[in-house]
């Protein structure tokens, strides 16, 4: 739940802070010496991968409109919607993922899911966590990625994506080198770095769901009071609308500029929002085998107990015998049958994971709503929003 810092001071856990990536940019004066510096770095990042390339294009003519096999800059609504949308949103996502990660991991104790006797386990989990977030390793395999796709776009780069340099002069070959070698890499980096952050996010909530907690089967959360966990989603939803909505602009170029039918992408859309939804749901799968042992086992235990309050019942108001040393029957916190029924019910309708229309919500919006705006660009805005609508509530 949180780290001591040599002073004694105790502070919360991070996600981010502390990590080989934070550290580098915290030494560059991109991140203040205290805070994210989140607003800041979200700007100068997106300016510049992005200033640069339409400087560019403006001095050499191709910004609104080009000569053939050319294309304007502008029409590569992917280029623009990577730099101004989704840089910033990977950066202040991490925002989210500081207050979001700590407030979830403080809720375990609190709630008492994670009680006293746990608890250094628990706190043993995240620093283990913690010394995995600051290994030099994971940040050098993600710089090989990057320096590697670099290289193979240079070598065969997406003719596509690169018509809008196809005009032969100074500016625009700046502009072109400036997209290759600064633009890409600083999406590359931010993306590739969630990426290990979600790893990491699965790693730790996989290794607390190995631990024995003290789930509440009757919670009416309905998920043996781990609902809190319901937060997570909006961790990364950031990260789900920026590779979705990257794509959505790439498609769209496609289909005002070279008349691709938004039917003919359909494959594509559903399988890219089924992955989407599947990133999203993974991390908390890990609860999903002690959810379901746990209502397994429930079911024995409040099965029997509501058997014997039955029997105890029936033998005292229908065969009128007299019922010695029963306290079940005068248990104030069990009540009449009815109310014990209702407490098998809550056991029996307990879930077999992580999983609520609200969770879901904060999954598929994100990840849908770029390319529900893409199918509306071909389809009447409210005849999709009305069949989505549909599908979720």
């Amino acid at each position: 739940m949180a780290h001591m810092l040599e002073s004694g001071k105790e502070v919360p856990f991070s996600l981010i802070d502390g990590d080989v990536l934070s550290r580098i940019q915290r030494r560059m004066g991109v991140i203040p010496a205290s805070g994210l510096g989140l607003k800041r770095r979200a700007l100068l990042y997106a300016m510049v991968a992005w200033l640069p390339l339409v400087i560019a294009a403006v001095l050499s003519g191709t910004s609104l409109r080009a000569e053939p096999p050319g294309e304007p800059l502008f029409g590569h609504f992917g280029i623009h919607i990577r730099c101004l949308v989704a840089i910033p949103l990977l950066v202040l996502a991490e925002g989210v993922a500081r207050d979001n990660v700590a407030l979830c991991l403080r809720q375990f104790r609190q709630s008492g899911v994670v009680d006293a006797a746990l608890a250094p386990r628990f706190e043993a989990i995240i620093q283990g966590i913690v010394a995995i977030k600051q290994r030099m390793l994971p940040w050098v395999i993600i710089l090989g990625v990057v320096l590697t796709w670099t290289a193979a776009f240079l070598v065969s780069p997406n003719p596509d994506e690169m018509r809008w340099s196809a005009t032969d002069n100074a500016a625009m070959q700046f502009g072109t080198w400036w997209f290759l070698l600064v633009t890409r890499p600083i999406f590359s980096t931010l993306l590739l770095a969630w990426a290990w952050r979600l790893i990491l996010l699965g790693l730790l909530l996989w290794r607390i769901a190995r631990l024995p907690l003290r789930l509440a089967v009757q919670h009416p959360d309905r998920m043996g009071g781990l609902g809190f966990l319901e937060r997570l989603p909006a961790v990364y939803g950031p990260v789900l609308f920026s590779l979705s909505a990257v794509m959505a602009g790439a498609w769209a170029h496609q289909v005002f500029y070279h008349d691709v039918p938004v039917p003919a992408l359909y494959v594509q859309i559903g399988a890219l929002l089924a992955v989407l939804v599947l990133i999203g749901m993974a991390p908390l799968m890990a609860f999903t085998p002690l959810l379901l042992r746990a209502r397994r086992q429930a079911m024995l235990d409040y099965g029997a107990l509501l058997a014997s309050h039955g029997r105890a019942v029936h033998r005292r108001w229908i065969e009128r015998e007299p019922v010695a040393d029963a306290p079940i029957l005068d248990a104030p916190e069990l009540g009449p049958v009815a109310d014990i029924r209702v407490l098998y019910e809550s056991v029996a309708s307990m879930r077999p994971a992580v999983i609520s229309k609200t969770l879901l919500l904060k999954i598929v919006v994100p990840a849908a709503l770029p390319l529900l705006i893409l199918i509306a660009t071909q389809w009447p805005v409210q005849t999709t929003l009305s069949k989505l609508l549909f599908t979720l509530l």
